[in-house]
C-alpha cells in the first residue's frame, strides 16, 4: 500500500475532537489535535505493524483543573486536558503537550493491554511528542542516576523522572527496541504480562546489581515474601538450564503430575529418571569431556562419558555448547521459550552461550525466575526429582548445609565478568509448597547457600502452606465454566506447556490434558448466573472424573444433591490458608474474632477428613461439605487459626450457622414420603437424628416399623432451614417447626458469635466435647 493511501486509510479512523470552549482558538486545536492523531497513528502502524480497524468516536479536548504547574494530565480515556497559560494562544509549549496527551489517548484504543503499565504509557509519551530535547536539557546525568531516578518513581509523575527516563530514552538513536517490541505485542495481541522496566528499555542493566529475594507459593501462586527489585530483570547465568534440558525431553510414559502432598517430587518421575525412562525425539546425548578447555571445568571425576543429568547438576557448560553442536540441541529454550517469555525474560538467546549465561545479552528477573520454576515443578516433577541430587554431586555438594537441603530442587547461577570475577548469584530452589528464589551481587551460590534453609523456615512461619485440594463447581455442567488468566496462563500435556488463550476459554478444555496454572495472578472463572466478572481462584486445576455414584437407601435423590454427592470433575489445588479463608467467608462472612478462628479450625482440620464426604477424593465445595466460592483475602483469624495445634477429633466436625430465631416450613406428605417410605404414622427429632414410625405389613396384620436416620439427611432432603424440633400432620401436609439454621449439630455459628469471652479452644470443646459427632 502506497503512503498516500495507508495516510487515507488511518484518516478513516480517526476520532473527532470537541472542544469546549475553554481552550482557544478551538478551530486551531481541532485542527492541529487532527494533524497530530494521523501522524502518530502513522508512527505507531510502522512500529506496530498495523493497527485496530476502528478509532474513539470522539476525543474531547479541554482545560485541566488543579494541575500541577509543572506537566500537564495524563487525562482518561476519551478526554485531554490542557493547561493553556496564554488564552487563545497555541504555542510550541501547549502543541507538544497536545501530542503527548494525545500519545496516551492513542496507546488507551490501539494498545489497552498496556492501561496499567504508566513507565510504558511515558515512554511511548516523551518518544513521540518531540519533548525529548527539552527534557533533556540541564546538567549532566549519568545512565544509572536517571534509572534510579524512574525508578524511585515508576508513576513517572515528577520532574525529575521524567528527566531520567528522557535520559534513558536518549540512549537510542532511532526508535526504542523495547518500545517496538511491546508495540507489536499490542498489535499481536499477546498478553501483557510484564510491565515495562527501565532494563528493557535502555536493553542493558543500567542499575548496580542489588540483593532480591523472593518466595512463591507452589500452589496458590501467590508471593509470600519478597526483599529488594525482585521484579527487574538481570543476568541469569546458569539458572535456565533445567528448562533447556526439559525442552530437549519429554517422560517417556504417562506424562508429568503435581507431586503428592508432603512430597518434594513425584516418586514415579524419580523411578523414570532413574530407570532412564526420560527420552525425546532426540535423546540428549553422551558427550566426552575436553580436557584444558574452560568450559568443562566441572568438577574433579568426571566420567569418560557425561549425560544430560550430570551435566545439569555439575551446571557443565561444555556439555551444553558441546550438544548444540551436533544440531540438536533446541533453539530458544524450545517450548519453554514462550513460558519464559511470558514471566519477563527480556529476549530469547540466539545461540547456547546466550541461553546458558555466558554472555549476559537477556535478563529475567527474580519474580519471572520464581514464576518459570513453579510451572516447571507442576510439568516435569522429573526434573525437580532431579535437581535434589544437587546437594549431594552438583553445584552445592559437600557443604555444612548440603544435609539440610537433603529432597530440596536446587540450581545455582552466577554472572562473571571478563576477569571471571562473580558478578551476580542466583539460587532456585523448589520444595514441596514453595519456590524460592535468592539473587546476591558479588557473590557465588556456595557462598549464600547457608540462606537458603532458614529462608524456607522464614516462610513457613505463616501456617498452611501446604496443598489443600477440592472438587469445584460441580453443580454446574462442565462445558458452562469459563476461566481467564490476567497473567500468564498455561495448559500442561505431558509435560509440555501450551499458553491458554488471552480471554475467557473453557476449563475443561484447558484441564483435558493436564493442569493448567495461572502465573502471577489467579485463574478468573466464570458461569452463567454466576457473580458479574467471575470469582478468583488462585491455584491450580485439574480434570478429574469422580467414580459413578449410587445413592444409598434414604438419601436424597434431587439432581442438586445427586450432583453434590457425585463430586465434581473439576479439582482444586491451593493452599490450606487459602481454602480455610475461602470457607470462612463463603459460610458466614461477618464472622470476627475467636469465634471466625474456631469456624477456620474445623473448615481446616475437614479438609484433611474428606473420607466420609466423598472416599478417595477431595471433599466438595458445596454444603454437603463445607461452602467454597474461590480464594479471598486471608484475616488475621485464619492465619491464627492454621498456627494453632491441630484438633484432636479423628473425624468430620460438623458446623452450622445455628442461633434461635424460630421458623415453621410446610412439605406436602408426598416429599416427605419419598425421603422416609410410605405410611408415615410418627416423626419426633432427638440427638440429631429424625426417628419415625411406619405402618408395614397387611390390611389384615398390620405393624409399625420403627426406623431412624440422621436428621440432616430429612432437612437436605426437604431444603428446611434447620433440623426441625417438631413435626405435626394436616392431611396431606406436614408442619416442621424449629429454630435457626443448618443442621443443628457441631459448632453453632451464632452462638460462637454471641460467646465473645470464649476462646476457640473453648468453643470448639463446647461443641464436641470429648469425641466429634460421627458423620451422617
Amino acid at each position: 500500500m502506497g503512503w498516500a493511501v495507508a495516510v487515507a486509510a488511518l484518516l478513516s479512523a480517526s476520532p473527532a475532537f470537541v472542544t469546549r470552549g475553554d481552550v482557544t482558538p478551538e478551530a486551531d486545536l481541532r485542527r492541529e489535535a487532527q494533524a497530530a492523531w494521523t501522524s502518530l497513528e502513522a508512527g505507531y502502524a510502522a512500529q506496530a505493524g498495523g493497527l485496530p480497524t476502528r478509532a474513539p468516536a470522539t476525543v474531547t479536548l479541554q482545560r485541566g483543573t488543579a494541575l500541577p504547574p509543572e506537566r500537564n494530565a495524563q487525562g482518561r480515556p476519551g478526554v485531554v486536558e490542557l493547561r493553556q497559560n496564554t488564552p487563545g494562544v497555541l504555542d510550541a509549549r501547549t502543541r507538544t503537550a497536545l501530542r503527548h496527551e494525545l500519545a496516551h489517548q492513542l496507546l488507551w484504543w490501539a494498545c489497552p493491554a498496556s492501561s496499567e503499565d504508566r513507565l510504558f504509557h511515558e515512554a511511548f509519551a516523551l518518544t513521540v511528542s518531540g519533548e525529548l530535547p527539552a527534557w533533556r536539557d540541564g546538567p549532566y546525568q549519568s545512565l544509572s542516576r536517571a534509572a534510579k531516578e524512574v525508578a524511585s518513581a515508576p508513576a513517572v509523575d515528577t520532574p525529575r523522572a521524567r528527566r531520567g527516563l528522557a535520559r534513558v530514552l536518549g540512549e537510542h538513536t532511532g526508535f526504542p527496541a523495547a518500545l517496538t517490541r511491546r508495540l507489536r505485542q499490542c498489535h499481536d495481541g499477546t498478553r501483557w504480562a510484564t510491565p515495562l522496566t527501565v532494563e528493557e528499555l535502555a536493553d542493558v542493566a543500567v542499575l548496580a546489581p542489588e540483593a532480591a529475594t523472593v518466595v512463591v507459593s507452589r500452589h496458590s501462586g501467590e508471593v509470600l515474601l519478597a526483599e529488594g527489585d525482585v521484579r527487574r530483570a538481570v543476568p541469569y547465568g546458569s539458572t535456565l538450564k533445567p528448562f533447556l534440558y526439559a525442552a530437549g525431553t519429554v517422560v517417556a510414559r504417562g506424562g508429568a503430575s503435581a507431586p503428592p502432598r508432603g512430597a518434594s517430587g513425584d516418586s514415579g518421575a524419580a523411578a523414570a529418571v532413574e530407570a532412564g525412562t526420560v527420552t525425546g525425539s532426540s535423546e540428549p546425548p553422551l558427550l566426552a569431556p575436553r580436557p584444558g578447555v574452560q568450559e568443562w571445568a566441572c568438577g574433579a571425576g568426571l566420567p569418560a562419558k557425561v549425560d544430560a543429568r550430570l551435566a545439569l547438576l555439575r551446571s557443565c557448560n561444555g556439555w551444553f555448547l558441546d550438544w548444540e553442536a551436533t544440531g540438536r540441541a533446541p533453539g530458544a529454550f524450545g517450548v519453554w521459550g514462550p513460558v519464559l517469555s511470558a514471566v519477563g525474560l527480556t529476549g530469547l538467546p540466539s545461540d547456547m552461550t546466550e541461553a546458558i549465561g555466558l554472555r549476559s545479552a537477556h535478563g529475567l528477573s527474580p519474580w519471572g525466575m520464581a514464576q518459570a520454576y513453579r510451572l516447571l515443578a507442576e510439568a516435569r516433577p522429573d526434573v525437580l526429582a532431579l535437581l535434589t541430587g544437587n546437594v549431594d554431586e552438583g553445584t552445592l555438594s559437600g557443604l555444612s548445609t548440603s544435609k539440610a537441603l537433603k529432597g530440596v530442587a536446587t540450581k545455582t547461577g552466577t554472572v562473571r565478568d571478563a576477569a571471571s570475577r562473580p558478578q551476580l548469584g542466583w539460587i532456585a530452589a523448589v520444595d514441596a509448597d514453595l519456590v524460592a528464589v535468592i539473587v546476591r551481587p558479588g557473590k557465588m551460590p556456595r557462598q549464600f547457600v547457608d540462606k537458603l534453609p532458614a529462608l524456607l523456615a522464614r516462610a513457613r512461619r505463616q501456617a498452611g502452606l501446604d496443598a489443600a485440594r477440592v472438587q469445584v463447581l460441580g453443580l454446574l455442567p462442565s462445558a458452562t465454566v469459563e476461566a481467564r488468566c490476567a497473567g500468564a496462563g498455561f495448559s500442561l500435556e505431558d509435560g509440555t506447556p501450551r499458553a491458554a488463550p488471552p480471554d475467557f476459554s473453557r476449563l475443561d478444555a484447558l484441564t483435558s490434558k493436564g493442569p493448567a496454572v495461572c502465573l502471577g495472578s489467579p485463574w478468573r472463572v466464570r458461569f452463567p448466573d454466576g457473580p458479574d466478572g467471575g470469582r478468583d481462584y488462585a491455584g491450580v486445576f485439574t480434570w478429574s472424573t469422580p467414580p459413578p455414584y449410587r445413592p444409598p437407601p434414604g438419601v436424597p435423590t434431587t439432581p442438586s444433591a445427586l450432583k453434590a454427592r457425585r463430586g465434581s470433575d473439576f479439582v482444586f489445588r491451593t493452599t490450606r490458608v487459602q481454602y480455610t479463608a475461602g470457607v470462612v467467608a463463603a459460610e458466614d462472612v461477618t464472622l470476627q474474632g475467636e469465634a471466625r478462628v474456631a469456624l477456620a479450625r474445623v473448615a481446616a482440620h475437614n479438609e484433611r477428613h474428606a473420607d466420609p464426604r466423598h472416599p478417595g477424593r477431595a471433599l466438595c465445595d458445596t454444603t454437603h461439605c463445607q461452602a467454597f466460592r474461590g480464594t479471598v483475602r486471608i484475616r488475621p483469624e485464619e492465619a491464627r487459626a492454621l498456627q494453632l495445634p491441630p484438633l484432636k477429633w479423628d473425624a468430620w466436625l460438623t458446623f452450622s450457622q445455628g442461633g434461635s430465631t424460630p421458623w415453621s416450613e410446610v412439605r406436602s406428605r408426598s416429599q416427605v414420603e419419598s425421603l422416609l417410605g410410605t405410611n408415615l404414622v410418627s416423626l419426633r427429632f432427638e440427638s440429631g437424628r429424625v426417628r419415625y414410625l411406619r405402618t408395614e405389613g397387611t390390611p389384615s396384620a398390620p405393624y409399625e416399623d420403627a426406623r431412624s436416620l440422621p436428621c440432616d439427611t430429612l432437612r437436605a432432603g426437604l431444603q428446611l432451614p434447620s433440623c426441625p424440633q417438631r413435626a405435626s400432620f394436616d392431611g396431606p401436609q406436614v408442619l416442621f417447626e424449629g429454630q435457626g439454621r443448618g443442621h443443628g449439630e457441631g459448632l453453632d455459628v451464632e452462638a460462637a458469635k454471641a460467646s465473645p469471652g470464649l476462646s476457640s479452644d473453648a468453643l470448639l470443646e463446647r461443641a464436641f466435647g470429648a469425641r466429634a459427632p460421627q458423620p451422617p
